[in-house]
């Protein structure tokens, strides 16, 4: 018995240990970038806010303004979606952010004005309105000039993720939320925050890896964060040479245990990582329908993690924080 226990622990212990974590990279400092689509959008622009001395940029795809839901689903279900009742006031959520930095929850905004934000809101986009666009472009006014803001608004897509070729019907709201629309959304999001990015050629030559998100979570269950994340490192980058870093906040049912690898591969953040030496890292939320409640995998943007969601103490924030640092950021 004493033997089939010490067999069965040292096997429990292996598998611990098996857990890959995080590579440390040789990453450029102050090259962090963020952006997300639908609730991955609200949890990119959450991110920026709260660390903005950190991030240089941001892209916002079919999203709304920070802290839009002010920790009410009803709210986030309404004005932050379909955009009723005029959409959000971006007045009240410019005051807040204020407010917050004053108390130390958030960085200054004035970290905010060196950087570029690129905005994508589909003509055809049922699921947020246009007045919930307009709101998040009148909150960035308030704090970066109005030239470091591109907005895109004509291209005939539906709610999800545009690409070249991946996913489907470009017009059409359904499943993977990964649109086929002859324009390459992440390209021109990175062209837009990073400066003489070359134009790739052929497929990625990086690895996309699973590692261990589970060491860099607190708070448990509560995060509602799946155990396995997914970095995309290019070959230079593996081999040491000199990196810059981006972060991809998937989508409500586009994370790991709705479509697998498929986001990270299909969203289209590869090729141009390749071809630049762009480090991206795919942070994961899981889905779960009891405690909490967010039964559609979605990046907490309406407060079901905590009060704190959108600060610096929020816990998926916090955990994001701590992948980069562990990555060499």
């Amino acid at each position: 018995m004493r033997v089939i226990l010490a067999v069965l622990l040292s096997v429990a212990a292996a598998g611990v240990d098996a857990a890959a974590p995080l590579p440390r990279l040789n990453l450029l400092p102050g090259s962090l970038t963020v952006s997300g689509v639908s609730a991955g959008g609200y949890m990119a622009t959450q991110y920026q806010v709260a660390y903005a001395r950190d991030v240089i940029g941001a892209g916002i795809v079919g999203a709304g303004p920070w802290l839009c839901a002010q920790g009410i689903v009803t709210r986030a279900m309404t004005e932050c979606l379909a955009g009723t009742a005029g959409g959000p006031d971006e007045r009240v959520l410019i005051a807040a952010l204020r407010a917050s930095a004053a108390a130390g929850a958030v960085d200054d905004p004035s970290w905010l004005a060196p950087d570029r934000v690129w905005i994508f809101h589909g003509a055809r986009d049922a699921k947020v309105g246009d007045a919930v666009a307009d709101s998040l472009v009148r909150f960035y006014k308030a704090f970066v000039p109005l030239e470091r803001i591109r907005l895109e608004t004509q291209v005939p897509a539906a709610h999800g993720m545009p690409t070249l070729t991946e996913g489907g019907a470009c017009d059409v709201d359904a499943p993977p939320w990964i649109l086929a629309c002859g324009y390459d959304a992440a390209g021109e999001m990175l062209k837009a925050l990073y400066d003489g990015l070359a134009e790739p050629a052929g497929e990625p030559g990086g690895a996309l890896r699973e590692f261990d998100q589970a060491r860099y979570i607190e708070g448990g269950m509560l995060a509602s964060m799946a155990k396995t994340g997914f970095v995309y490192v290019p070959e230079d980058c593996a081999r040491g040479a000199r990196c810059r870093v981006h972060v991809v906040f998937h989508g409500c049912r586009q994370g790991v245990g709705f479509l697998g690898r498929s986001f990270a591969r299909q969203a289209g953040y590869n090729r141009w990582a390749s071809a630049n030496r762009i480090v991206v890292l795919y942070p994961q939320v899981q889905q779960s329908v009891v405690w909490p409640l967010n039964p559609r995998g979605c990046w907490d943007w309406w407060g079901y993690s905590g009060a704190n969601y959108a600060s610096r103490d929020g816990l998926q924030l916090k955990a994001v924080r701590r992948m980069l640092a562990a990555l060499g950021a």
